[in-house]
């Protein structure tokens, strides 16, 4: 049970801070950093890779603690499907530091993502909700976040079991995607606080799967004709991944959302997305249109990026503040 009064109100308001959906905070930084690094901005991309780490690390201590303070909520948090970001944030981290040549802590991240997926199917689908939510797509994101880790690993260590194994998470993730959005309530596009941007985003990291699948195959020489059907497909979803850019473009510019949400991490995790899989699916299609895009997004994600890292360094800030009794409790 929480407790009164003192230090243990003000770690419960600090606990109380950190809501399911935090994880998008590690998964945006972290592929905004994958995508630099594809443009060749390495240093800026290692900058954002030092965050998401410590941002991880930290989340991590403050979930836990917050596991044992109040084991109730925590049981109600998982339950949720933006839950998900910790498995998608924890791969994300993951692929990053594989393309880094960290192979072997890429590898035991997969592990720990893989469990932390499995302890949250369940829970989830169990306690599904409808209509859903921009954050509802967060159980196809975290799912295509092991089909992606699973396929880097695979050509980095050229294990063929590995990149077979990446499809049952790549095929599974698109039907989660298809489930959900059967069921999405479009409202969300003019109502939703940031996490609308889900619904681009979670067939955008299908496109960056579908395209890793494709480059691990090659290298290894694996899947036979099954190649050109991946590449098709990956081609496929980034059409597709574009043809909620627009969409997504005009709601923002009609509905305009300026005050800080959480939520917003779930945007920038998209726009980071739109960059990633252009320089994938360019490479993978030999399409130089689509990497010239790639060139100019990265940098409009970066930017949001930065607005977004801004409103949560005040809100960290003020709650901090709060927990050390420094400021009077917000309304």
């Amino acid at each position: 049970m929480p407790r009164t009064g003192g230090e243990g109100a003000g770690l419960d308001r600090l606990l109380g801070a950190v809501p399911p959906a935090s994880g998008a905070i590690v998964m945006g930084t972290g592929i905004v950093s994958v995508a630099l690094s594809q443009d060749g901005q390495e240093w800026l991309s290692r900058l954002l890779l030092v965050l998401a780490a410590a941002i991880w690390l930290t989340l991590g201590v403050l979930l836990a603690a917050r596991a044992l303070r109040d084991h109730a909520q925590f049981r109600r948090d998982v339950r949720l499907p933006a839950a998900f970001t910790a498995v998608a944030g924890t791969a994300v981290l993951a692929t990053r530091l594989t393309l880094l040549g960290w192979h072997r802590v890429g590898a035991a991240l997969l592990a720990i993502a893989l469990i932390l997926w499995l302890g949250l199917l369940g829970p989830v689908l169990r306690n599904w909700t409808a209509p859903t939510v921009g954050a509802s797509f967060i159980l196809t994101v975290g799912t295509e976040s092991l089909a992606l880790l699973a396929a880097v690993l695979a050509f980095e260590y050229r294990a063929g079991w590995l990149l077979e194994a990446a499809l049952v998470p790549f095929v599974l993730g698109l039907c989660f995607y298809a489930f959900v959005l059967s069921r999405f309530d479009r409202r969300q596009l003019a109502i939703g606080r940031g996490d609308h941007w889900v619904t681009g985003g979670a067939l955008a990291i299908s496109t960056v799967a579908a395209g890793r699948i494709t480059l691990a195959a090659d290298h290894l020489d694996l899947l036979g004709g099954a190649v050109g059907v991946l590449r098709g497909v990956a081609l496929a979803l980034w059409v597709l991944t574009f043809l909620w850019l627009p969409v997504l473009l005009v709601a923002e510019a009609r509905h305009r959302r300026v005050r800080y949400d959480v939520r917003r991490w779930s945007t920038v995790f998209p726009v980071g997305m739109y960059a990633a899989c252009s320089f994938v699916v360019g490479d993978v299609a030999s399409a130089p249109l689509v990497t010239s895009f790639a060139r100019v997004w990265v940098w409009v994600a970066l930017a949001v990026w930065a607005v977004v890292a801004f409103g949560l360094a005040r809100t960290a800030a003020a709650a901090l503040a709060e927990a050390l009794g420094q400021a009077p409790p917000r309304p």
